[in-house]
């Protein structure tokens, strides 16, 4: 027997799972790697057999079926309780998040499941724990956090904030292949990706409309991650169970793909995740997972300063269609239409171009108020400008001058074309149905500016005009005199 098969076997183990089962298992196929080997169901178990024994050369934690929200703490507990001495953590490749929090408790090494026997033997034989890193990776960590902050800080929209961050990512050492997944109104998607060499994540996601459909949204890291919150590691393609995945991962250079989930601020789901692709299986530090997950933290506040800025815009759109617009019927106010016949009389002066206003306002409007109801008229209101609205032109502008009245500049429109369009309008008022009360008419009047006439005087005629219009029976189109 070699010296090194021969101090195994006098090491003395501990493993420890809450499935009886595990633990047979483990016992069967690596329980020659041990002179003596303690099974614990729970950390409480491991802790007392750790405090009673004198030596325990190799804790084995084998996570599956243990809950990490509620054992993280016992569990980071014995990591600690080890103070250094050498500890073995078997991880499915679906629940790496894992790894950072207890690799904060003490070093460690891990395996990532699920894992052939001969495999976890030589882990169990190396005991090799996972060190803090050297200064040069350190220097590296360092230039690539800054490299991907550099990239949130350009302030372009989401897609180009996307596109920067994946070509940072790709500075990481061994990294073929960058992603950002971004969630919204629950769908995921493809936000951007970068490669060196032109890789496409297309062919491995296999998707159709939607990525929540995707074949692979449950053994691909960067959907896991982005689905579920937590840091997916598959550290070889064919341990996800997934031929197809297998093949498309190692037929594009990828011998190893992590997802690292972009948390959002307090509860909620995944805001996304960031996927990576390396070249070849490797063993990360734990400063590595660190800054991981800083660099997720970061894609995090970019998205969400992307998302604010679209939000301060929608506010201002809001507030600005507030001052401008008819809270009741939706067009301009009278105040917009006020400072848009100003604009148009300057405009016509200078181009010599000529500018029509036609106002109107329905007949009768008060009695239906009194015999229908104001909500009744509120519509009527409604429906009128509505109708209008669909009769006018691109450069028309429609705006509601107070209570029942509305005004229509315009523009390089002549007195006769202004007329038809009058016409037209009346037409259609007459010819709309408005439930709960009888068909409305309205009466118009049009004007066009003169030379050198000012806005308010061109009001003033069109406002006359329509005066006579309603001595006239209503239901009719006057001129305005020059």
């Amino acid at each position: 027997m070699s010296q090194q098969a021969d101090a195994s076997t006098q090491q003395v183990g501990l493993f420890l799972n809450p499935v009886a089962q595990r633990r047979v298992d483990f016992q069967a196929a690596s329980g020659e790697q041990f002179g003596r080997l303690f099974l614990a169901e729970d950390a409480e178990q491991a802790a007392h057999i750790l405090s009673q024994q004198q030596q325990i050369d190799l804790l084995v934690i084998d996570l599956e079926h243990f809950d990490r929200s509620l054992d993280k703490g016992t569990v980071g507990a014995l990591v600690r309780q080890r103070n250094g001495a050498p500890v073995l953590l078997v991880c499915a490749f679906s629940t790496a998040g894992w790894l950072a929090e207890l690799m904060s408790c003490g070093p460690l090494d891990y395996v990532i499941g699920p894992v052939p026997a001969d495999e976890l033997n030589q882990h169990l034989a190396s005991r090799a724990p996972v060190g803090a890193s050297g200064a040069d990776q350190l220097r590296r960590l360092l230039a690539m956090r800054s490299h991907v902050q550099q990239a949130v800080q350009g302030g372009d929209d989401q897609r180009a904030l996307a596109v920067r961050i994946c070509a940072a990512l790709c500075a990481w050492p061994g990294v073929v292949h960058a992603a950002m997944f971004e969630a919204s109104a629950g769908e995921l998607a493809l936000s951007a990706e970068h490669s060196p060499s032109g890789l496409d994540l297309e062919r491995i996601l296999a998707t159709t409309d939607s990525l929540s459909q995707s074949p692979v949204r449950h053994v691909f890291p960067g959907l896991l991650a982005a689905f579920t919150g937590e840091l997916a590691l598959l550290d070889a393609p064919e341990k996800a169970g997934d031929p197809q995945l297998a093949q498309a991962l190692l037929g594009i250079g990828a011998g190893m793909a992590i997802g690292v989930p972009i948390l959002a601020t307090g509860p909620g789901a995944p805001l996304g995740a960031i996927s990576l692709l390396f070249a070849r299986a490797h063993v990360f530090t734990s400063d590595e997972l660190a800054t991981l997950s800083d660099l997720a933290q970061l894609a995090a506040f970019g998205l969400r300063m992307d998302e604010m800025s679209r939000d301060a815009e929608q506010l201002v759109a809001r507030l600005t269609g507030l001052a401008t617009n008819d809270a009741l019927t939706g067009v301009a106010n009278r105040r917009r239409g006020e400072e848009l016949l100003e604009q148009e009389v300057k405009r016509a002066r200078r181009y010599r171009a000529p500018l029509a206003l036609i106002a109107y306002d329905i007949d009768h409007f008060k009695d239906i108020n009194d015999r229908y109801g104001h909500p009744c008229g509120d519509a009527a209101l409604r429906i009128v400008g509505e109708t209008t609205q669909a009769a006018l032109r691109a450069s028309d502008l429609l705006a509601r001058s107070g209570g029942d009245q509305f005004q229509i500049v315009a523009a390089h429109t002549n007195a006769i074309d202004a007329l038809k369009l009058a016409e037209k309008i009346r037409v259609a008022i007459a010819g709309t149905a408005f439930p709960g009360c009888d068909r409305l008419t309205i009466s118009l009047a049009v004007a066009q500016l003169n030379d050198q006439e000012s806005a308010d005087s061109l009001m003033l005629r069109v406002n006359a005009a329509l005066a006579r219009a309603k001595r006239a029976g209503r239901n009719c189109v006057e001129l305005a005199m020059r």
